[in-house]
């Protein structure tokens, strides 16, 4: 018998997927199809009302600018903390604190522009 054993890589606490797993990924999925279903939404309201039909004209302004990149952006964080989380499990909770500081930074921004370029 030899001495040397071959060590597990993974055990299976660190294959398994517990529900509450899934039902995160989901929710992260959810809201990003959420804010990409209002940019959507709006585009296609957009589209055929003022250029289509031209029975109404909507005044692309710093609010509306801003409501169009933050639906856009935040659909895109969504989708790529879902995707990141899915490939690294075990670094799920600093992962999510990243982004959630990431969020809060590009929504101050956002802001901050927006109130600096009305002022």
């Amino acid at each position: 018998m030899s001495k040397a054993k071959k060590k597990r890589v993974s055990s299976e606490a660190d294959t398994t997927i517990s529900e509450k797993d899934i039902q995160f990924e989901k929710a992260i999925q959810y809201s990003g199809w959420f804010f990409l279903i209002t940019l959507g939404i709006f585009m296609a309201y957009y589209l055929v009302f003022d250029v289509l039909l031209e029975t109404m004209t909507i005044k692309i302004d710093a609010n509306l600018y801003s409501f169009i990149i933050f639906t856009g952006t935040s659909a895109a964080l969504c989708f790529a903390l879902s995707t990141k989380i899915r490939k690294n499990r075990d670094r799920k909770k600093e992962i999510f604190i990243d982004w959630i500081i990431a969020e809060f930074f590009f929504c101050m921004f956002a802001i901050f522009s927006v109130a600096i370029y009305q002022w």
